[in-house]
């Protein structure tokens, strides 16, 4: 199983579900570097809070596909290859410009590559559906049909401080429609195609409130594996994990900072919700 490094997985968990990685590249000024190199976040996003210029992000070249399939291919393995949404980014496009070089020389069934439709915890719910699908002995074509199966099922929401990375960023999506807004707000989203608006209220509390009333959502609407992920946010992600445990009787899935890719354009302050029904992921 190969992902990109916009899931965020905790790195442990990572390594226990055998996911290899693609990465993105992110940085200033032209200075771009591989998103898996970085030790750590808090340098980046200290600069992210204080410098006027955006930092710039890239998705990975052909090569850098190639790079890392070749090697599973000639080890014997199936690739199924699951990647951020093709509304965010390039990089589901690349991967597909890949494969159609690898098909020229008879190896494209060895590969599927699959647009998560979604990105951050979203994306790493279903890698964890791919790993529990893999374990089960599916094929590759099995696991892939598991994997879109799992997509109809997963739910995401994230609240953010402001608009302005994803404005800044070109990210904004369908939420451009609030920034005429006068009021202060605190946008609530989801990761589809593009960023999604869902609900626009004015406080953090209000914010945060709402993203306990999903819980309560999801959990009636059968998603009950749960994540939790932030962007220079520990206390309020572990404030949300208490809340989920009340609501759930369960530990989350896994509990995360989201990185300096996607973090371009959420900004500091982003707490994000995930859920997939259990049997999905076991």
């Amino acid at each position: 199983m190969v992902a990109d490094t916009t899931h965020y997985l905790p790195r442990e968990l990572v390594e226990l579900q055998g996911i290899h990685q693609v990465s993105l590249y992110v940085g200033w000024a032209g200075e771009l570097e591989r998103e898996l190199d970085m030790d750590g976040f808090e340098r980046f996003y200290e600069r992210l809070r204080t410098d006027p210029e955006l930092p710039s992000t890239s998705q990975p070249s052909i090569g850098d596909f190639l790079a890392v399939w070749e090697p599973l291919i000639e080890a014997g393995q199936d690739i199924v290859s699951i990647h951020l949404a093709s509304g965010l980014s390039g990089t589901c496009d690349v991967a597909r410009q890949a494969h159609g070089m690898l098909q020229q020389r008879g190896l494209g069934d060895r590969v599927e590559v699959i647009d998560a439709v979604t990105g951050a915890g979203g994306l790493g719910c279903l890698l964890l559906a791919a790993a529990a699908s893999a374990r089960s002995g599916a094929d590759l074509r099995e696991v892939a049909a598991h994997v879109h199966e799992a997509r109809r099922a997963v739910n995401i929401r994230f609240c953010i401080d402001t608009l302005e990375y994803l404005h800044r960023g070109g990210r904004i999506g369908r939420a451009q429609a609030w920034l005429g807004s006068t009021l202060k707000i605190k946008p609530i989203l989801s990761f589809e195609h593009e960023v999604t608006p869902v609900e626009r209220v004015r406080t953090s509390g209000r914010a945060f409130e709402h993203l306990v009333q999903y819980m309560r959502e999801m959990q009636s609407d059968g998603a009950d594996g749960w994540a939790v992920q932030h962007i220079r946010a520990p206390d309020r992600a572990e404030r949300l994990v208490e809340r989920g445990r009340e609501i759930y009787g369960s530990e989350p899935l896994f509990v995360s900072e989201v990185g300096p890719v996607v973090g371009t354009y959420i900004g500091p302050g982003g707490l994000l919700l995930a859920g997939i029904p259990l049997a999905s992921v076991q």
